[in-house]
């Protein structure tokens, strides 16, 4: 599908760049296939391999939120019946897992070794917001096997 719209010239996205680089190209055209989790899992991948730090949720970032907030407010009553979006919170650990489920936060949230290790011991502590019901499973999973507490709210 993408193929047919590479040869339209009136599309925006399409920059010098990457049509004189097919490397480029072919890179974005993989991404552009890419589930929503999968991609997820390629921004997360790339932070670790890159050492990009998450960027801080203050000016800017928090800011965004803000304007749509008395839409999430009319909104509220059709969201109770089918929330799709849950928030995760690290509840506690076993004080023996510490270690694993230091590691699977650093892994998880991208964050250094000294500040997952500041973020397991202040459990318990919010570790995602707005994540899709699959993938709280999963991570709900995953951390109980390591001897974690997370519940989806």
């Amino acid at each position: 599908m993408s193929q047919r719209r590479r040869p339209a010239p009136s599309h925006r996205w399409q920059s010098t760049a990457a049509a004189s680089n097919p490397k480029v190209a072919g890179i974005v055209d993989q991404i552009s296939q890419l589930t929503l989790l999968e991609t997820a899992d390629l921004v997360s991948s790339l932070k670790s391999r890159l050492n990009i730090a998450d960027m801080p949720m203050g000016g800017f970032a928090a800011a965004a939120p803000a304007a749509p907030a008395p839409v999430e407010e009319e909104e509220a009553a059709p969201a109770a019946q089918a929330k799709t979006l849950f928030t995760l919170t690290l509840k506690s650990f076993d004080t023996g897992a510490k270690p694993k489920v230091i590691k699977e936060i650093k892994s998880m949230l991208g964050l250094s070794l000294v500040d997952s290790k500041k973020f397991v011991e202040s459990a318990p502590k919010q570790m995602k917001e707005g994540v899709p019901k699959e993938e709280c499973e999963k991570i709900v999973e995953a951390m109980k096997a390591l001897g974690a507490v997370v519940v989806m709210e």
